[in-house]
This record gives C-alpha cells, structure tokens and sequence, in this order.
C-alpha cells in the first residue's frame, strides 16, 4: 500500500457536492456522506466508475456524534484536507424545525468539527443559498448571536423559536443568513490551523431537486425568476464548482470568511429590477 492519501469529505450527496469533489478530488480519497445511504452509494458508484476513489457513509449532520463517527472513520484513512458541505433540506422537504435542526444547527456543528481537525493549507466550502439574501436585514446584535452563539445553544435563540419563524421558507432564509454569519466567525478558528472556510450561496441550480420544485406547485415562481433574471436562465451544479475550484486551490489563497452569491442575477433582479415583490403584487 502506498503512504495514506489526502482525504477530501464531502456532506450531501447530490448533483452538486458531486461536481465539486470531480474538480478536486484527484489522486485523493473521497468519502460521501449522506443520511440517506442509498443516495451516497448512487454518487459513490459514479465516482468510482469516473476512476475516483470514493466510499459512501451514512451520516446525519444534525447529530453531532454521526458527524464526530464520520471525521474518526476518514481520519484513519488519512489526513482531512478539503471539506465539501452540500447537504441541506428545502422549503418544501420538511418541517420548519427540522429544516433548522439540519440546515443550520446541522451545518453550524460541521464547520466547528471539520475545523478543529482540518489539515493546515485545507480548505472547506459549504452551500448556502440566494435565500439568505431575500429577508430583512438583522440587526448586528442578531447577526452576532447567528455567528458566535456557542452551537449548542444556537436553536435556543429567541428568533428561532417556532413562534418568531412564520414559515419552512422562514426557516430556510434563516438558516442560510446563519450559515454565512457562521463561515465568517469559523473562518477565524480555521485560520489558527492555517486553512481557509467560504460558503456559496447558489440560485436555482438543475439538479433533480430543483427539476421536482420546477414542476411543482411552486414551478410558475421559479420560471418567473428565470425569465425576469439578467441571466435569464437557472444555474447548472458545474457552474457553482467552477468557484468552489477556485476557492478550494491555491488561487483562492487570500479568501476565506466569503459568502459567494451565484445566481445569475436573480437576487439583484429581486432587489433592483423586475423581481421586486412590489412590481410582482
């Protein structure tokens, strides 16, 4: 056997975490996680037939000791190089609780384990979204207790109570206005270990997920956002691994602590051009 590999662990298996670890990944071993195992096994075999070295594992990232059970398996196989977070659940998947408990305590409890035990010169990002960009700004206090909160005690924070989260989309906004804050104050810790932390908060990107939203209930609002964008179209997942390749090398050794809005125009559109919710009323 040859000298252990650099390991590369990616969070979420999907479409997108997938075109990422491709950028990234040569020569390395990958390790695919997912809580649903089938799902990391299906991006697993596509990897291995690629020519990657890659193994699925099960992991739920909303409890810390599955996250803990994951980070021990990869690090005897070698040193954690590169962190790749791409899991997450959407408005319309699941609870408003739930989608706090995995989206943004999940996510929170990944960049604080993945921090304390990444190689120095590594590198992680982690996908947000466009949607922490569509909410009222917070105040600074709020903001503060969204990045420093010690993780444990995030979901105690009184704006997160279910009665001050109106709705799933609600807790979405919030979890990626979290995500962003929490990338900044993590970017600080992993910058004592001499690795960098960015997040990317991607537009509609095609996946299948996206293609089941799209023909959805809701699919009359996505196809208004493309149509009423600068980019006029969605996003492709290689086109958000084009920036998280940038990020994760040496090019991108002067960022970390960044949250990169990717959405073709959409979010300046909602602000500033036809997407405004007034012109849309």
């Amino acid at each position: 056997m040859s000298s252990k590999k650099d390991i590369i662990v990616l969070t979420g298996a999907g479409q997108l975490g997938m075109a990422i670890v491709r950028r990234i990944a040569y020569g390395n071993r990958i390790f695919v996680a997912d809580w649903k195992l089938e799902n990391a096994q299906a991006i697993t075999k596509i990897l291995v037939e690629a020519g990657f070295d890659a193994i699925p594992f099960k992991t739920d990232i909303s409890d810390r000791n599955s996250v803990l059970e994951l980070i021990t398996a990869a690090q005897k196989e070698g040193e954690i190089s590169m962190f790749v977070n791409a899991a997450g659940l959407s408005p319309s998947q699941s609870t408003k609780e739930h989608i706090l408990e995995v989206d943004l305590y999940g996510t929170a409890v990944l960049l604080e384990e993945f921090g304390r035990v990444i190689k120095s010169g590594g590198s992680g990002v982690t996908i947000s979204s466009q949607s922490g960009y569509r909410m009222p700004a917070l105040t600074a206090e709020e903001d503060r207790l969204l990045a420093t909160t010690p993780t444990e005690d995030l979901l105690k924070l009184e704006m997160l109570q279910p009665a001050n989260i109106k709705d799933t989309l609600h807790a979405y906004q919030m979890a990626k206005r979290c995500n962003g804050k929490r990338v900044m104050a993590e970017a600080v810790k992993w910058g004592e270990r001499g690795a960098r932390i960015n997040a990317i908060s991607p537009g509609i990107v095609i996946t299948p997920l996206a293609l089941d939203e799209i023909n959805g209930p809701r699919g009359d609002f996505y196809k208004n956002m493309f149509a009423k964008c600068p980019a006029y179209r969605p996003g492709m997942s290689d086109e958000i691994a084009n920036v998280a390749e940038l990020l994760m090398s040496e090019k991108g050794a002067f960022i970390t602590g960044s949250d990169f809005l990717i959405d073709g125009g959409a979010t300046a559109s909602y602000y500033y051009g036809p997407l405004q919710p007034e012109i849309n009323n």
